[in-house]
């Protein structure tokens, strides 16, 4: 999981249960993209306010592609400061 934190505190992350983000303060959660199969099985991967990635022949691939694309372009390119990665 790659947490980046804010020169005001704020700490962004693509969700996950690793570890409970409540320790860490207040949480608000907004979806990023939705991971769903088309009438032919192929997955794909429509990031909200960026590309639809796929297809993909595996629901499992999708989703890999999705933390990819969103932690390369949504998380680390919102901030310059240092990130946590574990």
């Amino acid at each position: 999981m790659q947490i980046v934190i804010g020169t005001d505190g704020s700490a962004r992350c693509l969700y996950s249960e690793t570890i409970d983000l409540g320790h860490l303060g207040a949480v608000t959660i907004s979806r990023a993209s939705h991971v769903e199969p088309d009438d032919s099985g192929q997955w794909f991967a429509s990031i909200i306010d960026g590309p639809t990635l796929g297809p993909f022949l595996r629901r499992s691939a999708a989703l890999q592609a999705e933390a990819d694309w969103l932690n390369a372009n949504r998380l680390t390119a919102v901030s310059a400061t240092p990130s946590l990665d574990s």
